[in-house]
């Protein structure tokens, strides 16, 4: 048996020789080479193929074995390979796609090679900077220049543009509470909730806003859990990308589970032209699709210093959040304080027909809600209900 740094060197020296015969062999069957952040490729097949382009891109590329660490640690074989490839973009062959253009490259990398106790090569991660490589290649503009300049900007707006849709910085609306507000326009809420040194989510808000919510919370401490007001597309849309165990009621895990974005008690007939055109092939690009439920919360649950209340009628499986210290509830659509079909705000009032499950209970719910006598209403749409709020929602209740 030899050593994983002589393996390794073996392994180089026929890559530089451009033995591929002898390189190819050194691969146990089911092998597989990793460029990180690129592609995965299997062996010996398709390693061959990417030596093969390389070779035919690169005629005079020449490879230099810089440093090798070798470790047998716990019945791991592994080497540490530093190199260094030289070489002139000059064909005949394209690289990637590319049509050579004479480019001079000339780039550092590491390799981890994986040998089994047969000596075979089991596994390489090969890491390197392409963006670098993408640069010396003419792909990229170079370093400093004006055209690279150029093309931070035109990210920049795209950036800009795109964050536009997925959610705004988090706002601050209540000690430890945090809103996002996304959709076009930002109709749509999201609350961050402070939580043993990260953020309990509530709500999901749309798809879209996934990378918004995430980079919010990272500055938070990152998501310990995400709290589904309820199932509809708008409200779990970005929770099946936020890499956290997901809770909803148990009235409501069934279509949270399910990768139909349209609730089966939903009445599109009760809906204007727009509402019936517009409103409802937009709930479909709202959503994230299926979420895997981790646990259920009912009725007086705790979740970050916020008692659970369950306000069904909406939805079956409808929960808010309230704090008894400043009388705070978040209440996912409750109420709404926007018409859905124009986006228009309005006063506080039951949700649209349309959407509701059973109408009478919506308003019962309002009715409990305004019973708890809180100070501030945060919705799922638009903005707070403020003021006399104990007397808006007994109002929304019987309008």
């Amino acid at each position: 048996m030899s050593s994983p740094a002589d393996l390794a060197r073996r392994y180089f020296e026929a890559i530089g020789a451009r033995d591929l015969d002898v390189a190819m062999a050194m691969w146990a069957p089911g092998g597989v080479e990793r460029v990180v952040g690129q592609r995965e490729m299997s062996a010996p097949g398709e390693v061959r193929a990417l030596q093969t382009e390389l070779n035919g891109a690169f005629p005079d590329l020449a490879w230099e074995v810089l440093d090798v660490i070798g470790s047998e640690d716990a019945g791991r074989r592994r080497a540490v390979v530093q190199w260094r490839a030289t070489g002139t973009f000059a064909g005949p062959d394209t690289f990637q796609g590319f049509v050579a253009n004479g480019a001079h490259l000339e780039m550092e990398g590491c390799d981890v090679l994986t040998f089994d106790d047969e000596d075979r090569l089991t596994r390489l991660d090969a890491y390197l900077d392409s963006g670098d490589v993408a640069r010396q290649l003419g792909v990229l503009p170079s370093s400093g220049s004006r055209a690279e300049s150029n093309l931070t900007k035109l990210a920049n707006v795209r950036t800009r543009a795109r964050a536009w849709i997925q959610g705004s910085d988090p706002e601050r609306i209540a000690e430890g509470v945090w809103l996002v507000r996304g959709g076009v326009p930002r109709v749509m809420n999201v609350y961050l909730i402070e939580d043993e040194g990260g953020v309990t989510v509530y709500d999901a808000g749309s798809a879209d806003m996934a990378p918004s919510i995430a980079a919010a919370a990272a500055r938070l401490g990152g998501i310990k859990r995400v709290v589904l007001g309820h199932a509809d597309a708008d409200h779990r849309g970005a929770a099946p990308a936020l890499n956290a165990p997901v809770f909803c009621h148990p009235a409501d895990r069934a279509a949270a589970e399910s990768p139909e974005p349209y609730r089966d008690y939903w009445d599109r007939t009760k809906l204007d032209v727009r509402g019936r055109n517009v409103l409802w092939r937009l709930i479909a690009t709202w959503d994230g699709g299926a979420v895997e439920i981790a646990g259920t919360l009912t009725e007086n649950d705790q979740v970050a210093g916020f008692k659970v209340v369950h306000l069904p009628g909406h939805a079956p499986g409808l929960i808010g959040l309230f704090r008894e210290s400043d009388r705070l509830a978040l209440v996912s659509d409750t109420i709404y304080t926007l018409d859905p079909q124009s986006g228009r705000r309005e006063p506080a009032h039951v949700p649209h027909p349309a959407f509701n499950q059973d109408l009478e209970q919506a308003r019962a719910s309002i009715d409990k809600l305004a019973a708890l006598a809180p100070h501030v209403v945060w919705a799922g749409h638009t903005d707070p209900v403020t003021g006399d709020v104990q007397a808006q929602l007994e109002h929304a209740a019987r309008a």
